[in-house]
């Protein structure tokens, strides 16, 4: 069921926005912290609200066009936008359709069940291989050595302190297919890890840091927020974070749109990608505020989040898609050559990327 938009805001004032923040926040209380993550990286194994029923029918309200997109419990850009107040003056808004489960997001995207999505580029890849139709519009998270997108955790007493440690070791990550996945195989083939000597075992992000500190696993990779926790834990250490693994490159968590609605309503992705822009480069000139937010929306201790990080202006650019194709290619999981990276995102809906180049 659709969550209620607050009510008419002046966004033109610093009370107000400073209103809706706390709106934003209040509203993550309905939500258990299991299971909670950032959109694009998440893990969730419960039903999809969508019906599976068709297409989605773009709704209209006088000028008004409505974009499709999950209520789900984390702290996201679509979010923050409403609630600063970011789609006032524009003729699009977003309509909350119910909680979708993570791994459910880009099949919805692709069949036009909802309209956008946020998870991470190899998901969309793989996507575009099976002939969905849809395609990166804005560039979303990105990895900072102050700010990684995943940290990698062992147990003090584990003995692993190097790649060729975890061979016959458990490794837990919060998904198969997305980033855990690629960008650990490939950094343990680069130091000579056999990983076909390597358990992998799915542990959503706010379980793992227990489940390594009962031994259940040896090495758990962790997203933001729950990172911070798990370095907080005296019985563990970091290893690594994915800025080391690749300086960044695959931690880019994109957001995604329906080819049809592309099409159909231009302006209306126009519309949100830049407010998802605005939004993104708010948490990067607030991290302390945004720390907060995540923290009162999600339920964790203050001191236990880490900080997320946008791509300034949410400006695509083309490496970190070369990255995951080149990656889904080598892994055997699409065929050389069946996605080129221009067919994957495009920047023609975002102001900002005009502006790079003039």
């Amino acid at each position: 069921m659709p969550i209620d938009t607050p009510p008419a805001r002046a966004a033109s004032t610093l009370h107000s926005r400073r209103r809706a923040l706390k709106t934003f926040a209040s509203m993550g209380a309905i939500g258990a912290v299991g299971g909670l993550a950032l959109a694009g990286c998440s893990r969730d194994d419960g039903p999809a609200a969508a019906s599976a029923g068709g297409p989605a029918v773009v709704a209209k309200t006088g000028d008004i066009v409505t974009f499709k997109y999950p209520d789900n419990p984390a702290f996201d850009l679509v979010y923050l936008a409403d609630q600063l107040g970011y789609y006032e003056g524009t003729g699009t808004r977003p309509e909350y359709v119910g909680k979708i489960a993570a791994p459910q997001i880009i099949p919805l995207v692709g069949t036009g069940e909802i309209d956008f999505g946020s998870r991470m580029v190899p998901l969309v890849i793989s996507a575009i291989a099976s002939g969905a139709d849809i395609k990166v519009v804005a560039a979303g998270g990105k990895t900072l050595q102050e700010a990684p997108h995943m940290k990698y955790f062992v147990r003090k007493d584990s003995g692993i302190r190097a790649p060729k440690d975890l061979e016959g070791k458990t490794i837990g990550i919060n998904s198969f297919g997305a980033c855990a996945e690629f960008v650990t195989k490939k950094y343990l083939r680069e130091h000579g890890v056999d990983v076909a000597k390597v358990n992998f075992v799915v542990i959503p992000d706010d379980q793992a840091e227990q489940t390594l500190a009962t031994r259940s696993t040896d090495l758990a990779i962790i997203h933001a927020p729950f990172s911070g926790r798990a370095d907080n834990a005296q019985e563990l250490t970091r290893l690594w974070s994915d800025f080391d693994l690749d300086g960044g490159l695959g931690g880019m968590a994109p957001y995604s749109a329906n080819g049809r609605f592309i099409r159909e309503h231009p302006q209306a992705v126009r519309d949100v990608v830049t407010a998802l822009a605005k939004a993104g480069n708010w948490v990067n000139a607030n991290p302390e505020e945004a720390r907060k937010l995540t923290s009162q929306r999600i339920g964790l201790e203050l001191k236990n989040v880490d900080r997320f990080a946008y791509v300034d202006d949410l400006v695509i650019t083309e490496p970190p898609i070369r990255y995951y194709v080149d990656i889904l290619q080598s892994e055997g999981k699409i065929p050389a050559g069946k996605v080129a990276v221009q067919q994957v995102y495009t920047n023609e809906f975002n102001p900002y990327a005009g502006q790079r180049r003039a």
